[in-house]
């Protein structure tokens, strides 16, 4: 008898499982099911089968009423099955939580890091990013209602940049300082023609829509306050000394310049009227007849300025066929 019930002991334990089905099938079941176990077994087993009806029937009680409540945090003081405003609250709150977590330990991270490419590389450097990813973290940052946190801090990243860029053209030399003022701005205007772009759908969702503004102009206003209205006073004076010697500066750069202050406030165009003229329309007020004079000697000195610097002047070219017409003649 002992080895019987120690081959069933076995038995039940390796085929608990199988076990178990069969338990609930003869609970299912109005036909009595054939168990094939030993008379001397008969007591144990109806034992055992009303023991695991009594856990089934338990089991199925606990998964009822978890089904009920989608947090799966039981009450023995419930009495409904629907959750209560209490749960709805807690959950929308971790799920806010959640979503912010998500938002400063992946989203953010990964606009900071493309931003601060797209601000310092090097014109010449070839960097891989991208700008589908980029688009893909604002535009869930928008829908997850990220938006106002996502433009702050996308202001305070880029104002931290030029008030650094702003540091470097300080201690940069003068005569240097009108080269280093059109990198810079140059650089963050091609930066900006990248940034815009993936940034246009908090663009039009928040700042169009609720602040009334524009992304670039945003941006560029930065650039001047943090930037060109800090060094303004120091280049003005500069230009002015380049285009009375011309050839000093590029007239590349000169032009980049120029146009680029006029661009970020017009009314710089006043401090210098005629070195803006030159790279601008309309700056100075229509001619009179009484300043035709003073054009023309303006022109003539600008002739000179040209030749010394080895370019002739336009009396000193011959049209072509004129040696022949002298010949002829």
């Amino acid at each position: 008898m002992e080895d019987m019930e120690d081959d069933y002991n076995h038995n039940y334990c390796a085929n608990s499982a199988s076990g178990q089905v069969l338990y609930l099938r003869n609970e299912l079941s109005d036909v009595p099911q054939p168990l094939s176990i030993s008379p001397g077994l008969a007591t144990r087993d109806v034992a055992a089968q009303e023991n695991h009806s009594k856990v089934c029937s338990s089991s199925s009680s606990s998964l009822k009423f978890m089904d009920s409540d989608s947090s799966s945090v039981s009450s023995d003081t419930s009495e409904t099955d629907s959750p209560s405003a209490a749960s709805i609250a807690g959950k929308l709150t971790l799920n806010s939580a959640s979503k912010f977590q998500d938002y400063r330990t992946t989203y953010w991270p990964n606009l900071e890091k493309a931003i601060d490419h797209l601000l310092i590389q090097n014109p010449m450097d070839h960097i891989s990013i991208s700008y589908e990813q980029i688009y893909s973290c604002v535009y869930k940052c928008v829908c997850q209602q990220h938006s106002e946190l996502l433009y702050k801090d996308l202001i305070l990243k880029i104002t931290t940049h030029l008030q650094q860029v702003s540091s470097d053209l300080q201690i940069s030399p003068p005569r240097n300082l009108i080269e280093n003022f059109n990198i810079a701005l140059t650089r963050y205007t091609d930066a900006l023609q990248c940034i815009v772009p993936v940034f246009i759908y908090m663009n039009k969702f928040y700042i169009e829509t609720k602040l009334n503004r524009d992304l670039r102009e945003d941006l560029m206003k930065l650039f001047t306050d943090h930037v060109a209205e800090k060094h303004v006073d120091t280049l003005i004076p500069l230009l002015l000394e380049a285009h009375s010697m011309p050839f000093q500066v590029r007239p590349s750069t000169m032009a980049s310049v120029v146009k680029g202050l006029y661009t970020l406030w017009p009314d710089w165009a006043h401090l210098a009227p005629a070195v803006f003229s030159g790279f601008i329309p309309q700056i100075n007020p229509p001619t009179v007849e009484s300043q035709l004079s003073d054009y023309a000697a303006r022109d003539q000195k600008l002739q000179m300025e040209l030749s010394l610097n080895g370019f002739p002047r336009c009396s000193d070219r011959q049209r072509p066929g004129s040696t022949q017409i002298d010949k002829t003649l």
